[in-house]
């Protein structure tokens, strides 16, 4: 038997604006972006090829929109590998993205933790020799 993770759901509060943030200052690669039935569906991967990846969706009514940026709580929401941190890093710094917590090299890895646009954590990390598991 095969698992797999699909997608980790993201509450936001605008579609287009979350869609910018995570497409041109993060990378991530449109999967699928459709409206059915007056929801829509936008699906984003971290590098093209992908099939796992977040399901940006707009929050509705007050308990979901006092959600966004804070599903996790004060924990990271999210943990995304790369195999090179530091062009990932520069990557960040050139889009403005706000660095929670600066880089950390250990002997596992290289890590650092920044927000996204409503301030959800999520974890950059490098695990020493490139492996990304």
């Amino acid at each position: 038997m095969k698992n797999t993770l699909g997608r980790v759901v993201i509450l936001v509060n605008n579609y287009d604006d979350a869609g910018f943030f995570y497409e041109n200052k993060l990378g991530f690669h449109k999967l699928f972006d459709a409206t059915t039935n007056g929801q829509r569906y936008l699906h984003l991967a971290p590098s093209a090829g992908e099939q796992s990846g977040v399901w940006l969706l707009q929050a509705d009514g007050p308990e979901q929109r006092a959600l966004v940026g804070r599903q996790a709580g004060e924990q990271p929401l999210l943990v995304l590998y790369t195999d090179d941190f530091n062009a990932y890093h520069r990557q960040l710094l050139d889009n403005d993205v706000i660095i929670r917590r600066e880089p950390v090299i250990t002997p596992e890895a290289t890590f650092l933790h920044f927000l996204d646009l409503y301030g959800n954590e999520i974890i950059l990390v490098q695990l020493a020799g490139g492996e990304n598991n």
